[in-house]
C-alpha cells in the first residue's frame, strides 16, 4: 500500500494532506485502486472502473475545491461524459455517456478524483444491491448478507475502507438503507437541496435526491455545502441554509424535543435487537439533556402503495423509452423480471390513478408536518431488521409474491420522508450480537438539515463509530 495510514482519515483529512503536500492526489488514487483490488473481489462494490479518467483529471490539474485530490466513486446510475454507466441493467451494460450530470460535475468541481462507479440494483429499484448484470454486492460485516440498496455499492465500499466517502442517492431510503446495513453515516437532504439535471428536473416525482454516504459527519456537511443549490432548470428550490452546513458540525444542538418509536409504521413488532437499540439511543439522548417521549405519526395513507404507484410509473416510462428506441418489446433478456412486472402493473393504471397517488403522498406530507409542530426530531429504526441475506429478494424469480412482504418487514419507515421531502439520516449507533450494524434514523422538519448535523455531531462524539472495522476491510 502506498499510504499506510489512509483509512485513519476521513475525506476532509485526506484533502488536507494533499493541500499541505504530505501526500499527492496520485498517491491517494493509487491507494484507492490497490484497496479496490484487494477487497472488491469479496464484496463486489465497484462495478465500473475508469482509472484512466481519474489519472487524466490529476494530470490536467484538479479544481481547488474542499475535497481536492480525494478518490471518489459515482453511483452507477449517474453519468460522466466518456465513461460507462450501466444503470445495473443488461440492456445498458455498454452505455457510454455523452454528457456529465449536474451533480457529477459538482463533485468534480469539488476536487474529487472519479476513478469508478459503485454498484446499484437495476434502475435503483430495490433496497438491496443484487443486479443480474453485476451480481450481489456483499456486506463487508458478513458476506452472507446484502449491503442494502440502492446505494449498496457505495456503502459497502466505504465500510470496507476503499474510500472514506462515496456518491449515493435516495428515492425511498436508498442512502439511509445501505448506510444502516453497512454501518456508515448517510443523510438524505431536503427535497431539491441537490440538483437532478440536466436530463430531468426531479426524480421519482420529487422523491429522489442525491448526496453521499461516508465515515464522518463533517464530510457529509462539507459535501452538502459543495453540491447544494438549484440549477437553471430546477422546478423548485430548497430553503436556503442559515449558514454553511459545515459550521453546524460541533454547534450545540440545544435541548431538542425528540419523539421516538420502537415499532414499525404499521404498528408491527420489529427485530428485538433493533428495538432495543432504538430504546437505548432514546435513553442516551435523554441523559444528554434532550426531551424524549414515545410518540409516532399516524399516516393517512400506506407509503408502500404510494411508492409502488409513483416508482412503477417511472419504471414503466424507462421500459417504454427503451422499446421505442429499439423498436421491439422488452423481455427478461433486457430487464429483470421485477422491473418488467412493475412496468406492466403501472401500465394498467390511469393518469387519474397517478394523480391520486400524488395526492396521497401530499396527505402523508401534511400529516408529518403536523406531527413535527410538537417535536424537533423523530427517532426510529432505519431498518426494522438487520441486513437481508443475499438472495432474500430475488428480482428474477418466476414468482415475485415474496417481494412486498420482505419490503414491508425490512424497510417500512424510510419512504415517508421522501414523500414529505424532509431531511433524514441514518447514524451507525449499534451492532447486533452477531456484529451486524444497526442504523438509527433521525428526521427533522423540511429544510432543517442544520439540526440533524448538530445532533449527528453530538452522537458521533458520544458514541463514535469510525474505529469499528468490518470483517472484510482494506
Amino acid at each position: 500500500m502506498a499510504f499506510k495510514h489512509y483509512d485513519d482519515y476521513d475525506a476532509l483529512g485526506l484533502a488536507e494532506l494533499v493541500a499541505t503536500k504530505q501526500v499527492s492526489a496520485g498517491e491517494l488514487l493509487d491507494e484507492a485502486i490497490a484497496r479496490t483490488e484487494a477487497v472488491n473481489p469479496a464484496i463486489n462494490a465497484v462495478v465500473v472502473r475508469h482509472d484512466d479518467y481519474a489519472r487524466a483529471q490529476i494530470a490536467r490539474g484538479l479544481p481547488d475545491g474542499p475535497f481536492r485530490g480525494v478518490p471518489f466513486l459515482l453511483k452507477d446510475l449517474d453519468a460522466i461524459k466518456g465513461t460507462r454507466t450501466t444503470f445495473g441493467s443488461t440492456l445498458t451494460k455498454d452505455y457510454v455517456a455523452d454528457h456529465t450530470s449536474t451533480i457529477a460535475q459538482r463533485f468534480i468541481d469539488a476536487g474529487l478524483v472519479m476513478f469508478g462507479k459503485s454498484a446499484s440494483p437495476e434502475l435503483g429499484l430495490m433496497p438491496t444491491t443484487e443486479s443480474r448484470l453485476h451480481g450481489p454486492t456483499r456486506n463487508p460485516w458478513n458476506p452472507a448478507h446484502a449491503s442494502g440498496g440502492s446505494s449498496g455499492g457505495a456503502a459497502a465500499a466505504v465500510a470496507a475502507r476503499i474510500l472514506p466517502m462515496a456518491h449515493a442517492s435516495d428515492g425511498g431510503g436508498s442512502i439511509r438503507i445501505p448506510a444502516a446495513a453497512c454501518g456508515v453515516f448517510g443523510l438524505k437532504p431536503t427535497r431539491a437541496r441537490t440538483p437532478s439535471g440536466p436530463d430531468r428536473g426531479e426524480g421519482w416525482g420529487g422523491f429522489s435526491v442525491g448526496h453521499v454516504v461516508g465515515l464522518s459527519v463533517r464530510d457529509s456537511a462539507a459535501m452538502l455545502d459543495a453540491i447544494h443549490g438549484a440549477e437553471a432548470t430546477s422546478p423548485y428550490v430548497a430553503p436556503a441554509p442559515e449558514r454553511p452546513f459545515a459550521q453546524e458540525v460541533g454547534r450545540d444542538p440545544g435541548r431538542l424535543r425528540i419523539s421516538f418509536t420502537d415499532v414499525s409504521p404499521y404498528g408491527e413488532a420489529i427485530d428485538p435487537e433493533v428495538a432495543n437499540a432504538v430504546r437505548d439511543v432514546a435513553s442516551m439522548l435523554a441523559k444528554l439533556g434532550h426531551h424524549v417521549e414515545q410518540r409516532a405519526p399516524a399516516l393517512p395513507a400506506d407509503p408502500a402503495i404510494v411508492m409502488a404507484a409513483i416508482v412503477g410509473a417511472n419504471t414503466a416510462l424507462s421500459v417504454r423509452l427503451a422499446e421505442q428506441r429499439l423498436g421491439r418489446a422488452m423481455t427478461d433478456q433486457d430487464f429483470e423480471r421485477l422491473t418488467l412486472a412493475m412496468s406492466a402493473n403501472a401500465r394498467k393504471s390511469s393518469a387519474t390513478d397517478y394523480v391520486a397517488m400524488q395526492l396521497a403522498a401530499f396527505e402523508i406530507s401534511k400529516a408529518l408536518a403536523a406531527f413535527f409542530r410538537d417535536c424537533d426530531i423523530f427517532l426510529s429504526p432505519t431498518l426494522c431488521q438487520p441486513a437481508l441475506k443475499v438472495g432474500e429478494l430475488d428480482t428474477m424469480a418466476a414468482n415475485l409474491s415474496h417481494v412486498s412482504p420482505v419490503l414491508r418487514r425490512f424497510m417500512p419507515g424510510t419512504s415517508m420522508f421522501n414523500m414529505s421531502g424532509q431531511p433524514a439520516m441514518s447514524v451507525p449507533l449499534a451492532w447486533t450480537a452477531s456484529n451486524l450494524p444497526i442504523g438509527i434514523s433521525f428526521a427533522a422538519r423540511y429544510g432543517d438539515e442544520a439540526t440533524l448535523f448538530r445532533l449527528a455531531a453530538q452522537l458521533e462524539s458520544e458514541r463514535p463509530w469510525r474505529h469499528r472495522r468490518p470483517q472484510i476491510c482494506a
